[in-house]
């Protein structure tokens, strides 16, 4: 169901603690949707579209532009509805399906994203994670748009396994084993460019291959509250976050984060890990 941005801060709220996500805000104009759509096809002609699938992470490190995005007042507008005044930028990442209509891969094997719960990877408590999906393409059934299952970010952690079927996007190729997810209460989550989804990060959700002729490319956004604190947890060898460049936080006011904010949540969390 989608919401708009005059939906008062309480009924956001509400409605997100029910169901475990929000779908189909509006955010960026058409003006911001066009730089947005220019600067990224610059990191395509850079870097070529096998990589800019699924490996521009943290970029919002290094590129201004991206950066803005974190910070864009219709998205804080609605994560701190959820999570409250004061939020920390956790981490950052583009997805990108590319149309395969040409490939001579057999279905089964395109790319998509298993049944999963992100919790499972990020090792936080004392608050949520709550994720961000802002389209900067259409995002719709044909191309692999968005699917969750309402409520079950009520339902905690679930098992995770490594996932039977190729072509699975996670880095850690994990996925909730079949028998655990309720298919038959799956709900699409289509976006128009510019529109943002967000959802909690214990939502079990998932996204098919995309089996039409267009890019879907979304800018994905993880916050936490200011209170949530790091805690070990289990991953594959080859996965590592590292604390000191992730963080960045974002004052009530708003305002641009200083050097000063930065480091002192940086600090805040290394003390949390000795």
């Amino acid at each position: 169901m989608p919401q708009t941005m005059t939906t008062s801060s309480d009924e956001l709220q509400e409605l997100y603690s029910q169901q475990g996500y929000l779908s189909a805000l509006s955010v960026l104009s058409e003006a911001e949707l066009r730089e947005a759509r220019q600067a990224f096809s610059q990191l395509e002609e850079q870097f070529g579209v096998e990589y800019t699938s699924y490996n521009l992470h943290n970029v919002h490190l290094k590129y201004d532009w991206v950066m803005a995005l974190t910070q864009h007042p219709r998205v804080l507008d609605v994560v701190k509805a959820i999570l409250g005044p004061d939020v920390i930028l956790l981490d950052s990442r583009f997805i990108c399906k590319y149309p395969t209509l040409k490939s001579d891969r057999a279905e089964e094997e395109l790319p998509y994203v298993a049944w999963h719960q992100d919790m499972r990877y990020w090792g936080i408590d004392g608050g949520p994670v709550l994720s961000v999906w802002l389209a900067l393409d259409d995002s719709l059934k044909e191309n692999g748009a968005l699917q969750v299952i309402p409520g079950t970010h009520c339902s905690g952690l679930l098992p995770h396994r490594l996932a039977v079927r190729p072509g699975n996007m996670l880095t850690v190729n994990q996925e909730i084993p079949e028998e655990l997810v309720q298919v038959e209460r799956t709900v699409l989550c289509p976006l128009l460019a510019g529109q943002m989804s967000v959802h909690d990060g214990l939502l079990v959700h998932a996204s098919d291959p995309n089996m039409s002729p267009k890019r879907r490319c979304g800018f994905v956004i993880r916050y936490v509250p200011s209170r949530a604190y790091p805690v070990e947890v289990r991953r594959p060898a080859h996965v590592h976050i590292s604390l000191k460049t992730v963080f960045t936080c974002f004052p009530p006011s708003g305002s641009r984060p200083t050097q000063e904010v930065q480091c002192s949540c940086v600090g805040l969390w290394d003390r949390s890990l000795q």
